[in-house]
């Protein structure tokens, strides 16, 4: 089951996800993901809506691997973000629904 949570700032979720022990940059190891989904899961989901510019947005996803290893993938929505990867893991988010 994913859970959807509500933190004030981005660093906030990943503070929080840190002391639940999800630790592993997933942005720097992106491949690893798209290569294997059928390895992961999605199991937080956190998105962040900017008050007034829309290139504020991001979502913290909360992942853990089949072999226990659990991180953490930040996807921003402005022009230099990694929209391939950001919409990989939004796929793979809703086929786990």
């Amino acid at each position: 089951m994913k859970r959807m949570y509500h933190y004030a700032t981005v660093s906030k979720a990943l503070d929080q996800l840190n002391e639940k022990g999800f630790t592993c940059d997933f942005n720097r190891n992106a491949d690893m993901i798209k290569k294997n989904p059928e390895k992961f899961e999605i199991v937080h989901v956190y998105r962040y809506e900017g008050e007034s510019d829309p290139a504020d947005e991001a979502v913290v996803y909360g992942i853990k691997s089949t072999s226990g290893k659990k991180g953490v993938y930040v996807a921003g929505f402005s022009a230099d973000s990694d929209q391939e990867t950001a919409k990989f893991l939004f796929d793979l988010s809703i086929r786990g629904r």
